[in-house]
């Protein structure tokens, strides 16, 4: 067995002279031991991504963690498949992962308008969207994948197929989870995800004349996310925070002491502007000025992607060969496209209210979602699945789909809900276009089958959509919590929500939304990162404070690395003990929600010296100090001669 991936995965030959690591065509990676550790993984991280994602904003890419523990399961329950049952694991828990990362952006909106979702109608758009991103995808394979060998680089592709090799040689990717899970796990027992025995957050608001908020929510889970995507990210949020509440809410804060007393708010006529504290200047105001931050974030991605769309229309067209590389005939394509339109225009019938709805919204949303699946495939090429901006493409394609509904007289609460359930269909097609694209590239170094990949992440994806649609409507009744104490942030939820019931019904705050705009384009014309900004312009400062200090933690680390070996297996033992974090904080806080929601427990109240501020500062140290001491343990391994 070689120990090292062969040089020409990283180019230097074209696509179709390639020799992968495995160069056996007879071995197989997809078993039945295989498939169920899957489906497991899968379902795993499927619900961790949504529990987090709503939480946070921020989702975390599943290739890695999961081939981590993929890894480790299949040595123990199926060994003879080896590596490449490994890949097809790990393609499965970035199936799951892609759906979670779409859905949650666009279904939560449907509840946070005051409609319910229902089994059905999730699992429809959803089944729908999957289907159809895979079968675009699919038809582009030779092109994104063989033709463009060496030139789309695929960075997560050639990290997870990097950890795969290295898994065959073992290491402590796994003992480092474990941890995390265990720190993870212990906090969120005693906090409000379950037990609430103890306070977890610390608060200081400022004074009347100047109305600002400082927060730290100490969250295992938001620390690990901190943690992995590192210092730039989580400051330029943090960045967000601190200008919405140490800028923007006080400066509006200002001038409504300044009101008549007897002048309402602009959506709550039970509240006098002289009388707002800082939460309610941020529910009513500021975050209109970070959607209208967000909206404009995504248009001008959407815009600059352009070139990416003609060109990508173009390699597309160009594309000859029904052979694949692997010499695959067959694997389906058309099926799974043709699946994903039928899904569609049967779930378009059967939500809708009319047959010229169904028919107009279903063509609509299948143009917008091959456009941005194509684009998807190409960008993950580039920058990988993690930075891909999802966001901002289901921005511009739901924007493009209400102004359709708006023209057509299709304005009113159950056509929203329409609406968004149209906008369900496109971001699950386009996200999960990303995980494929990447799962696939991993096979094509690896040396698997197109084919059982393609099999198994369909299954994957569909064990997605009926566990993120499951997850959200077991937590709808605390998704439907807005203000200050809402348990989840929502940022992209709340947008679509924002957007869609202002437009149709003509009551949105424009003022607010173009001095968001205007911000967004001052942050464009500085080339600063919009969609970052704004998300943390939207979220709460206690989510953005504790995602900066796990990237402080990392920033320490690599500071106090004596060499650069040093630093890279210390960097490496924190993303996996991070990842545990991320897994333990979703997976126990999901559970206890659900114990919680269900009355199995019942939730403590915090009192004296555990409700206070010190409690939850001490708790932070904790946290911190457990975190950091294991990843500084960390031994170098060196090389034996």
């Amino acid at each position: 067995m070689k120990d090292k991936l062969p040089k020409e995965a990283y180019g230097g030959v074209h696509g179709k002279d390639y020799v992968p690591y495995i160069t056996d065509k007879s071995k197989k990676g997809a078993n039945a031991a295989s498939i169920i550790i899957g489906i497991v993984l899968a379902t795993v991280f499927a619900a961790s991504t949504a529990y987090s994602g709503m939480k946070s904003g921020l989702t975390v890419a599943a290739g890695i963690p999961g081939a981590i523990i993929g890894s480790m399961l299949i040595k123990v329950f199926a060994r003879n498949t080896g590596i490449l049952g490994k890949n097809i694991t790990q393609g499965m828990a970035s199936g799951g992962e892609s759906i979670a990362s779409g859905m949650i952006y666009v279904l939560p909106a449907i509840i946070l308008i005051g409609k319910d979702i229902t089994f059905l109608e999730g699992i429809g758009v959803g089944v729908g969207g999957t289907l159809f991103g895979i079968g675009v995808l699919a038809l582009v394979y030779n092109y994104l994948i063989v033709e463009e060998h060496g030139k789309l680089m695929y960075p997560e592709s050639m990290a997870i197929s990097e950890t795969l090799v290295a898994s065959e040689a073992g290491g402590d990717a796994i003992k480092y989870m474990g941890i995390g899970v265990g720190i993870s796990g212990v906090i969120n027992v005693l906090t409000s995800s379950f037990l609430n025995m103890i306070n977890n957050t610390f608060t200081f608001l400022g004074s009347a004349f100047y109305k600002w908020k400082y927060s730290t929510e100490v969250n295992p889970l938001l620390l690990g996310i901190g943690f992995i995507v590192g210092l730039e990210v989580s400051l330029t949020m943090f960045a967000g925070s601190i200008l919405a509440n140490f800028g923007i809410a006080p400066l509006i804060g200002y001038f409504t002491d300044l009101a008549e007393r007897n002048t309402q708010t602009w959506n709550d006529a039970s509240m006098l502007l002289h009388q707002m504290d800082v939460n309610a200047i941020s529910g009513s105001y500021v975050k209109y000025i970070g959607a209208g931050m967000m909206l404009c974030g995504g248009i001008i991605g959407a815009v600059k992607l352009i070139p990416t769309i003609v060109l990508s229309i173009k390699e597309t067209l160009r594309a000859k060969s029904n052979k694949d590389a692997d010499g695959e005939k067959g694997s389906g394509e058309m099926l799974l496209l043709l699946g994903g339109i039928v899904v569609a225009f049967v779930a378009a019938f059967f939500i809708s209210q009319s047959a010229t709805m169904a028919i107009v919204a279903a063509i609509v949303s299948l143009i917008l979602s091959m456009l941005f699946v194509i684009v998807s495939g190409r960008l993950t090429g580039t920058i990988g699945t993690s930075n891909l901006p999802v966001s901002g493409m289901t921005i511009a394609s739901l924007v493009i789909l209400t102004l359709v509904f708006v023209i057509m007289g299709w304005t009113g609460q159950a056509d929203n809900k329409t609406l968004l359930l149209f906008a369900a269909f496109m971001v699950v097609a386009i996200s999960v276009a990303g995980g494929y694209s990447q799962s696939q590239k991993v096979t094509y170094i690896i040396g698997g089958s197109k084919r059982e990949m393609q099999n198994s992440f369909v299954l994957a994806s569909i064990v997605g959509v009926v566990v993120v649609t499951g997850t959200i409507m077991v937590l709808s009744s605390q998704l439907k919590i807005t203000g200050a104490d809402a348990p989840f942030a929502l940022p992209q939820a709340n947008l679509m929500a924002t957007l869609t019931s202002g437009i149709m019904s003509g009551n949105l705050p424009w003022p607010m939304i173009i001095v968001g705009v205007i911000m967004a384009l001052f942050l464009f014309l500085l080339d600063l990162p919009i969609m970052t900004v704004a998300i943390g312009f939207y979220l709460p400062i206690s989510t953005t404070s504790i995602i900066l200090i796990g990237a402080l933690i990392r920033v320490f680390v690599e500071k106090m690395s004596k060499s650069d070996k040093e630093k890279e297996v210390r960097v490496s033992n924190g993303i996996s003990l991070s990842s545990g974090l991320v897994a333990g904080g979703s997976i126990i806080g999901l559970i206890g929600i659900i114990l919680q929601v269900s009355g199995i427990i019942t939730p403590g109240t915090p009192a004296g010296f555990a409700a206070s501020n010190t409690m939850a500062i001490i708790l932070l140290v904790i946290l911190v100090v457990a975190t950091t001491i294991p990843i500084m343990a960390s031994k170098v391994k060196h090389d034996e001669d």
